[in-house]
Order: structure tokens, then C-alpha cells, then sequence
């Protein structure tokens, strides 16, 4: 099920010949036209949730390259400039290996909950659940 919350927009498939569903856009009683207010009301709906869709998509896929079209932007790249330190001494070395074991694991956890579909996997051979 949660692939039917993670995935919407694929279409359903049924095994059951029975199954039957209604359109609601599509019976008989249903209004002909909608007023000015609602097409309005309906436009900027779909307007707003163009927007949540794009940002959702940011939150979803990180890995993505940001796109800007204003010509006036840009970026500083704070590991290469010319003034970037280029060694680190043994102490914040050990800190930065213990902050990448800790995004490592991050990573980990976050996997869990964007892909709640997949298996839980236990080395622990008493591990149970209910």
C-alpha cells in the first residue's frame, strides 16, 4: 500500500472482473458548468498545487541540479575557492570522518522512510515484530 501513496499517478490495476467504479464527473446528475468563482477558485488551486508539486520534487530528489533561468544568479563553491584551506590536522580530521559516519547513517534512516515498500532487513536472529 505504501507504493499506492508513493506512486499516485500510476494507474490501477485490477484482477477482479466485478470491480466496478463510478465517474462522478460523468452521471447524470451532475452540474453542467461551473460558476466564474469556482473556475477562478479551481485555477488558482491548480496554480498552487503546481508549486507544492515543484517543491515537493525538490524534497523527493536532492540530487537534482537546480535550474534557474535569472541571469543575475549565481554561486560560490566554498571547497574550491583559492582561499579554501587544504589540510585539515588530525583532530578535525577525526571529526569529519565521525560527521560522514553520522550522514552515512542518516542516509540510511532516511532511505527507510522514503522507500517504506522495501523489506526490513535483521541480522539479529531473536528480532521480532508485530
Amino acid at each position: 500500500y505504501a507504493e499506492f501513496h508513493l506512486h499516485p499517478e500510476k494507474p490501477v490495476v485490477l484482477s477482479d472482473p466485478t470491480a466496478s467504479g463510478r465517474n462522478f464527473f460523468m452521471r447524470q446528475s451532475a452540474p453542467e458548468q461551473e460558476s466564474v468563482e469556482d473556475s477562478e477558485e479551481r485555477a488558482n488551486i491548480l496554480e498552487e498545487v503546481a508549486l507544492l508539486k515543484k517543491y515537493a520534487e525538490f524534497h523527493l530528489h536532492p540530487g537534482k541540479p537546480v535550474v534557474s533561468s535569472d541571469s543575475t544568479s549565481c554561486g560560490r563553491n566554498y571547497f574550491s575557492r583559492l582561499s579554501a584551506d587544504e589540510y585539515l590536522d588530525a583532530e578535525e580530521d577525526k571529526e569529519c570522518d565521525k560527521i560522514l559516519e553520522e550522514a552515512a547513517m542518516l542516509q540510511k534512516y532516511a532511505e527507510f522512510h522514503l522507500h517504506h515498500e522495501k523489506p526490513v532487513v535483521s541480522l539479529d536472529p531473536i528480532a521480532c515484530g508485530r
